[in-house]
């Protein structure tokens, strides 16, 4: 039977303990890692579009990372957009951090709910799969 394992780097122990959701969920060699969005280390959202989505990779990074896992490993993600009309600027971002072949699965979902008064553009959830 597989174990499950919460996965909570540091600096993400306030989503986990107040929020009460894992970042991530290990379970054997699968990683589903919850929806990251574009807040930096201090929980700040980083206001400027590009930055806020690269902020939301490096976050996806830091919890891959936290479950022994890398970029190259995500075998599917599904991404949660303020204004579908960012998807190219998306792209462009999504290109410099998932980079292997075959690239993974892609789900594109408007969602102009979650930019509320809190102002995120971007959330993307990930799964990963770590070689045996």
């Amino acid at each position: 039977m597989n174990e499950r394992k919460a996965i909570v780097p540091t600096g993400m122990e306030a989503v986990y303990e107040k929020i009460r959701y894992a970042p991530a969920v290990k379970v054997g060699n699968t990683v589903y890692v919850s929806g990251q969005i574009g807040r930096d280390a201090n929980m700040k959202l980083v206001e400027e579009r590009e930055a806020q989505i690269v902020q939301a990779f490096e976050n996806l990074k830091i919890v891959l990372e936290a479950a022994g896992a890398m970029l190259s490993d995500v075998v599917d993600v599904t991404t949660f957009h303020t204004d579908m009309r960012d998807l190219p600027l998306f792209m462009e971002v999504r290109d410099r951090y998932l980079r292997t072949d075959p690239l993974p699965a892609w789900t594109a979902i408007g969602a102009h709910m979650l930019g509320g008064a809190a102002g995120y553009i971007v959330e993307i959830k990930a799964v990963a799969v770590l070689s045996e």
